[in-house]
């Protein structure tokens, strides 16, 4: 029997405040408007300055905190190198401000590096055809859908630095040392793509992104740039394989909640829970429904307005696993809407 999940660390860092988690490893946490309501940083010591995982949004807010991190906590030597786990705006932010105003070294995957660059360059002032004719192809709610019409939408842009050409690729089988430890970098995918995770070779540490969290299941969503892709089926596999990895003892260093051991266990929990949802989500189609229909039967909850567009994304990403499965059928209804059956 694997362990059960443990929490060595249950105080909370608070603003320009750090918990040292091993020697030399700082876990730090920066705010986000939204319901989840923060993201996780991490930092490694090493003669020369410092290695961080992760940055946080790109706001006024963000910048000061970590100037205060970095004269507190971080005693004033420099930030030489920032790794980004993944693409998200919460994980890659301030990637371009440590390398153009600080000279740090900037490493991640291919893949992040290239969606990070290309979302930079890609503002709108209202959504695009392509992304409202997802939206009412997954039954978005009337209301809701008239009103994005006409608004604004999220640019990367507004919360992630301008950043510089040049940085270090890591991939599946690269090594990393930092913080006198050395790495192995494994890949997942399915919450983004090509996400990368390290794991110390002295079997203490994990960083996991957002690929591995505790306590909440990271979003899997579809969106308007891949309408047909299978990111539960990502997910799964990823979870499958990094299971092989995963030790009782290991302290993984998240992108949300608390520091945890117990990572075979959440391993099994993060797989099953999807199934689960999946099975329930089969057996709701016995009647036809639209991908805005399908919340109950996924989050067994109300899901509030904040949370909708999240929710929406998700629905198509469980929807287009069954269906790649050959669980469920789909017909396009008048509206474009497309209507999901159990098979």
């Amino acid at each position: 029997m694997s362990s059960p999940l443990t929490f060595p660390f249950p105080d909370i860092p608070g603003d320009g405040e750090a918990v040292e988690v091993a020697q030399g490893v700082l876990w730090m946490r920066l705010p986000l408007p939204m319901v989840l309501d923060h993201v996780n940083v991490f930092a490694f010591e090493d003669p020369e300055g410092w290695t961080i995982v992760d940055t946080g949004f790109d706001t006024g807010k963000t910048r000061r905190i970590w100037e205060k991190l970095m004269a507190g906590p971080m005693g004033g030597k420099p930030i030489t190198r920032v790794i980004v786990t993944h693409h998200h705006p919460d994980h890659v932010g301030l990637a371009g401000w440590f390398q153009r105003d600080m000279g740090a070294e900037l490493v991640t995957t291919r893949t992040a590096w290239l969606f990070s660059r290309m979302l930079l360059l890609d503002e709108q002032m209202v959504p695009v055809d392509e992304t409202i004719a997802y939206w009412q192809a997954a039954g978005m709610d009337a209301e809701i859908l008239a009103k994005r019409k006409v608004e604004r939408p999220f640019n990367y842009a507004d919360i992630v630095a301008d950043m510089p050409l040049g940085f270090t690729r890591i991939k599946e089988g690269s090594t990393l040392t930092f913080g006198g430890r050395t790495w192995d970098v494994h890949i997942g995918n399915g919450h983004a793509p090509e996400h990368a995770t390290l794991w110390s070779q002295d079997g203490e540490l994990v960083i996991g992104g957002d690929q591995l969290l505790a306590t909440i299941s990271p979003n899997l969503g579809v969106y308007a740039t891949e309408p047909e892709a299978d990111p539960v089926g990502d997910w799964l596999e990823a979870c499958e394989r990094l299971s092989a990895y995963a030790t009782d003892t290991q302290l993984v260093l998240p992108g949300h909640k608390l520091p945890f051991t117990g990572l075979p266990t959440r391993m099994k929990q993060l797989i099953n829970n999807h199934h689960h949802a999946l099975d329930r989500l089969e057996d709701y189609l016995t009647d036809p429904h639209v991908a805005g229909d399908c919340f109950p039967p996924l989050f067994k909850r109300k899901i509030g307005s904040g949370e909708y567009g999240l929710a929406l994304v998700e629905a198509v990403g469980h929807l287009n696993h069954l269906y790649q499965e050959g669980r469920i059928t789909r017909t396009r209804r008048d509206d474009g809407a497309w209507l999901w059956q159990k098979a």
